[in-house]
């Protein structure tokens, strides 16, 4: 008989249940985050898989007021583009909340780390595994933040060179994620942008294949 390293049904449960219920968050309250809570968040984000262990991720807390005004005007001039660029879905667009830079607690800027082409071990040819690695860290953290009651948002729409520039950071570093983290007065039902009628989920089923690329599987 195989060892048995399965959780409890209660555990289990528990993880089941904070994938389901993440959300990404752009209402935030302003109340702060306990330093220990924080420090418990980023260690769960240092803990994720990195392909060749390089563990590429680098956190950077916006902490200074300025700052966090440059970043909000960053993601601001990229949402004015990114509505010109939707055509038709322009208004609509315009009427989504993106952010919440100015509001939550935390802010922190995910990026990967200068003198990457050195990690050639599960990279060299698929050397956009290093952003597979920093994904996996910030969904570590945002699923930590959700099962202790914290609301995150993922923000995307920056230039990241103004973003290197503004945080001093290295030239061959990448910016991939601004990060915001607090305390929400509820968390949404659905995603956001399908509560809005931005889209919908996908079918699983029409995402599943066997074999070959668009063979369904069989039943």
């Amino acid at each position: 008989m195989p060892a048995n390293h399965r959780y409890s049904d209660a555990d289990i449960a528990a993880v089941y249940r904070v994938i389901y219920e993440r959300r990404d968050m752009r209402h935030f309250l302003s109340d702060p985050i306990a330093p220990d809570q924080l420090n418990r968040l980023l260690a769960a984000a240092h803990h994720a898989p990195s392909v060749g262990f390089m563990q590429p991720w680098r956190f950077v807390r916006v902490r200074c007021p300025d700052l966090r005004i440059g970043l909000h005007q960053l993601v601001e001039q990229e949402r004015l583009l990114t509505a010109k660029a939707l055509h038709e879905r322009e208004d609509s667009f315009m009427k989504l909340k993106v952010e919440g830079i100015l509001d939550c607690a935390e802010v922190l800027v995910a990026g990967l780390c200068g003198q990457r082409e050195k990690h050639v071990f599960g990279r060299r040819t698929l050397p956009e595994m290093d952003l597979a690695s920093l994904s996996c860290a910030i969904q570590n953290l945002w699923l930590a933040a959700r099962a202790e009651g914290l609301g995150m948002g993922w923000v995307s729409m920056f230039a990241p060179d103004a973003v290197k520039a503004l945080l001093g950071m290295p030239t061959d570093s990448h910016p991939v994620a601004i990060l915001c983290l607090g305390h929400v007065t509820t968390f949404y039902e659905q995603p956001l942008l399908e509560q809005e009628g931005w889209a919908a989920r996908q079918d699983l089923d029409g995402l599943i294949f066997e074999n070959f690329w668009d063979t369904p599987p069989c039943r």
